[in-house]
């Protein structure tokens, strides 16, 4: 009985991120290919909050989405010509952001180190680097745009800045919730002996 309620709480938790990810698409700037908007933002928050595998999850219940047709991205853009275009690679690369914060949140968690310090690099690692990393060249590729030093700074100049901000908004947001609700980790602290 236990068992499963907790995965009903976990399924509840994991729908309210997609949710709150298709809702931030809907405020998004538009400059360039790529639009700036709030959804790489969430994508910190459910690595962070939800941990490695749930934040995983709800990354791809949201790609499944787009698929299937519902207009969750910015523009209300959905169907595969959505992850098949410029911001494709950005798209599907959440769902690794959101692992990979996830996992150094609850590394972290496990030894009982976790701090803002820590929780800003995993956003920055999950969140900023890693997605640039994906989804620059996919944009580069699909829009056919020569790979060089200049395409680089001027996509980082124009998205960096704003990706910075969000990680570091991320913090205080994680550590209130983590204080609030510690029943959404995954895992605990090791005891020490």
């Amino acid at each position: 009985m236990r068992r499963s309620a907790l995965k009903v709480r976990d399924m509840t938790w994991m729908a309210m991120f997609v949710a709150m990810l298709a809702v931030s698409g809907a405020f998004a700037i538009h400059i360039g290919p790529a639009p700036i908007t709030l959804q790489t933002l969430v994508v910190m928050l459910a690595g962070s909050v939800l941990g490695a595998r749930r934040g995983m999850i709800s990354m791809i219940v949201f790609i499944a989405l787009v698929i299937a047709g519902a207009p969750v991205l910015s523009g209300g853009k959905s169907g595969i010509a959505a992850l098949a275009g410029p911001t494709g690679g950005y798209i599907i690369s959440w769902v690794f952001a959101a692992g990979l914060t996830g996992w150094m949140v609850e590394r972290w968690i496990r030894k009982g180190t976790l701090n803002a310090w820590k929780l800003g690099l995993a956003h920055v690692v999950g969140g900023v680097i890693l997605i640039h990393l994906i989804g620059f060249p996919w944009l580069v590729t699909v829009l056919d745009l020569p790979l060089n030093q200049t395409t680089w700074i001027s996509s980082l100049l124009v998205f960096l800045p704003g990706d910075l901000m969000k990680a570091i908004l991320a913090v205080p947001v994680v550590m209130a919730v983590r204080k609030a609700l510690p029943q959404l980790s995954s895992v605990q602290q090791q005891k020490r002996a």
